[in-house]
This record gives structure tokens, sequence and C-alpha cells, in this order.
């Protein structure tokens, strides 16, 4: 299975350059499935339903959230009704929505994805995301029922991510990294067959402050007051994450290449 994930959109220059790119690359590459992160795409905090819906039409197969997931409210009622929304397994017992679905590419074969929240550095403690984690083993064997597990780790701490990389290696087709919005350089199939990135970057202007104008936020570093808001920079967007191609029998992965298209970010293409 051909794999595409992307991380974190940020703002109307990220939606853009995603539902202009993504359905040329998925007929370029060849792609059974994407997945891509939504959590900032609207003004930089949280998903609309408007949103979603456009992005979904861009032939998205999933879109993920974090802990911005209901920072738009309507998204609470919307990822109800929307079942390609997946928003963290971890989140509060009542949040509405789910944790993880098992999909269907357009072969019929089965993928599992699921979205976890770290705790460390985190504004607020969430539960054990390594517990959560392990439910989810429990009754969805990689290889079995599903022919692909992609897991989304959700999380400030590198050292985390690793920790959840090594956690699921063998038991996961993919763990990649979100929410820092910069993309890392260690993209390598662990020991046990599971395809691991640390943080899978944004979809959004790098000519910023994470996905954010520059003034603000260096205004904030250099004075230590606030003026106004933090506003998603609007030049051209780097689509940033990865590409994965797993084995249908076994679910673990054979190949795993960085993705970086457009913008300002050297390229890079399976």
């Amino acid at each position: 299975m051909k794999i595409l994930f992307l991380g974190d959109i940020v703002g109307s220059a990220g939606r853009k350059a995603v539902m202009e790119r993504v359905p040329a690359l998925r007929a370029e590459w060849g792609l059974d499935f994407v997945v891509v992160n939504g959590e900032n795409a609207t003004n930089g905090m949280g998903l609309s339903g408007d949103h979603a819906k456009a992005l979904l039409e861009a032939e998205i197969d999933c879109l993920t959230l974090g802990d911005h997931a209901f920072d738009q409210k309507d998204m609470m009622q919307f990822c109800e009704r929307e079942t390609r929304i997946v928003r963290p397994i971890n989140f509060a017992k009542a949040a509405p929505g789910r944790g993880l679905r098992v999909f269907e590419d357009r072969r019929g074969r089965r993928i599992l994805v699921a979205q976890v929240l770290g705790q460390v550095f985190m504004k607020r403690p969430f539960d054990d995301p390594f517990s959560a984690m392990d439910q989810v083993f429990m009754t969805h064997k990689l290889g079995g029922a599903v022919q692909a597990v992609l897991v989304d780790m959700h999380c400030e701490a590198t050292s985390e991510k690793m920790a959840m990389g090594h956690f699921c290696d063998g038991r996961a087709s993919v763990v990649v990294g979100t929410h820092t919005h910069v993309c890392t350089a260690d993209a390598q199939i662990l020991p046990g067959g599971t395809a691991y990135l640390t943080d899978a970057g944004m979809c959004g202007d790098y000519d910023s402050v994470i996905g954010m104008d520059k003034a603000e936020p260096l205004r904030r570093f250099v004075t230590g007051m606030a003026k106004g808001r933090y506003e998603p920079a609007k030049g051209e967007a780097t689509l940033s994450g990865l590409y994965v191609e797993t084995d249908d029998r076994s679910g673990r992965a054979r190949e795993i290449r960085p993705v970086r298209v457009g913008g300002r970010l050297s390229q890079s293409t399976p």
C-alpha cells in the first residue's frame, strides 16, 4: 500500500496548497491512501466544518486533529457526522468523535488510522498515550484484521515521539509525529518494520515562525509583550510529510521517503 501523510495544515496558505496539489500527487505517485493533519487549518487554530469538507473533497481519505481539535466549536458536532475525521484517542472520555477508524482503500485493503496525544510539555495532562495504544493493538493486529496501521503521535517532546515509535515497532506500519510544525530528518524503518518520523512538519509558509506571521512572535520574544493576535503567514506553502510503502501481507514498511513539495524548503519526493 502506498501511503502519504502530510503534517499540520496552517491557515489558508496550507489549505490552498493541499487542495491544489494532493489530487495531482495522488495520480502521479499512485497513492492508495492519504492522511493529513488538519488541526491548524482554520486561521491557525483548529479546523472548521466548512474547511474540513473542502479538504476532504481534495481526495484526502482521513483528517487527523490534535490538542486544538475543538478550538472551532462546530467541529464538536461535525466530527460526530463525518467519520473521516479522527481526533486524539486519549482526549477526554466524553469528547465527541472517534480516536481511531478502520478505512478501506480503493482495492478493499483495510488501514487503521489512530491519533494519540503526548503528555510531556503539553498544556494539560491527557490520558496515558502508551496504554491507549496498547489497547488498540490488542484488538487490531497488523497483518491480520488490518493490512496497515498508521499512528499520528501529536506532541511536543521529540523523546516522547521516539519512545512511541519504538513502543509501536512491529505493531504499526507507520508512526509519525505532528504538532511542532518543523520537519525532522530522521525518517527510518525501525527494526520491527515500522516506518518512523519524529515530526512531519507543516503544510504552511516556512517564511514564518512555525507557520505564523513573523511580526507578533518576534515582538513577544524580544519585548516579552503581546500587541496583537498570532496570524498565519500567507506566502507560498510547502507540503511537508512522508511517503511510505507497506507490504500487504505483513503490514510492515518496505520504503519510507520524506516529502517536501513547493514553497521555500529543499524539495524531496519519492
